[in-house]
């Protein structure tokens, strides 16, 4: 029988760590990958040739969030994904909501900003362009969280609890445009949340943390509803393929497991984040006073001097 989604068949052996972790790429999402590694990597050698600099950290966290991309759609995860819904969540959780993160930590578009050149008076080339996009009207209401939160919600319950999830898995190109999709999503979602990158929806921390745990919960629910389930809620692995050896409500029960662990892991991630970012701003602000104190002499230091030197010289 052949694999819908990738045109194999269908008679994989029994899931291993080892034979999911075994090459096989998607092209799509290889060249997209690569691409994406190459333009920041040429992004950061601009920057160190003109004498500036570039914090290693942001770039480790961009790779290895391009790298588990590739961990999950470029090895066979991606065609044991295609009939195992428990390795599919494995997926849609790491490209959702682990990859988002740590490629938004590498702050790819301060980068863009900082390494392309400007086009000139009266011209506009990309740099220009990014910044337009980046100032829109339509940036502004995708980014924001009355936008943002409802998405990340429905991409769960609309996407599973309906026939789209089914056509979407019937063809390689709507399985490709499923993990874009989630991918999107999860860029968007902690977009304004990580604070890193520029964007037209800037919240304080506070606030921040509030919008990200506004979406958290949804999905252990959602979890724990694949885990309560009696029977297969998705058409698409109702039936496993007999030579993996699974029953269908058991690997169900494991995908719910693993939604509703995968809402714990990037809230950590994220609310250490936050606090790293919380400290460091804190710190700049501190610096910036001391900087502002030492240019204006202390005056206040001095005004309070000389009402004390007042206060003295009344009372004599």
């Amino acid at each position: 029988m052949d694999h819908s989604g990738h045109g194999m068949t269908m008679d994989l052996p029994p899931f291993t760590l080892g034979r999911g972790l075994e090459w096989s790429a998607d092209p799509f999402f290889l060249i997209a990958c690569l691409a994406g590694l190459a333009l920041y990597g040429w992004g950061v050698v601009r920057l160190v040739r003109r004498g500036d600099k570039w914090p290693v950290g942001r770039t480790v966290g961009f790779v290895i969030g391009v790298l588990s991309i590739m961990l999950v759609m470029c090895t066979q995860l991606n065609d044991y994904g295609m009939v195992m819904f428990s390795v599919h969540m494995v997926q849609h959780m790491v490209i959702s909501m682990v990859s988002p993160i740590l490629i938004l930590l590498g702050a790819p578009i301060t980068l863009a900003l900082r390494a392309l050149p400007t086009a000139g008076r009266g011209r506009k080339g990309p740099r220009e362009l990014l910044l337009m996009f980046l100032h829109s009207h339509y940036m502004r209401i995708v980014t924001h969280p009355a936008f943002t939160i409802p998405l990340f919600i429905a991409s769960l319950y609309g996407l599973y609890f309906t026939p789209l999830f089914d056509f979407l898995m019937g063809s390689k190109p709507g399985h490709i445009a499923m993990m874009v999709h989630f991918l999107a999503v999860g860029l968007v979602f902690f977009w304004p949340i990580m604070g890193v990158d520029p964007g037209p929806h800037r919240p304080g921390y506070l606030m921040r943390m509030l919008e990200l745990f506004a979406g958290m919960p949804f999905h252990a629910f959602f979890g724990i509803a694949l885990m309560m389930a009696s029977e297969p809620m998705v058409e698409t692995f109702k039936n496993p393929p007999a030579s993996l050896g699974i029953e269908a409500l058991s690997d169900q029960n494991a995908a719910g497991g693993i939604a509703w662990a995968f809402s714990e892991i990037p809230s950590v991630l994220v609310l250490v984040a936050l606090l790293f970012q919380w400290y460091a701003s804190d710190q700049r602000q501190a610096r910036r006073e001391d900087r502002a104190a030492d240019r204006n002499g202390d005056k206040e230091l001095e005004a309070y001097n000389a009402y004390l030197s007042s206060l003295h010289a009344r009372g004599n």
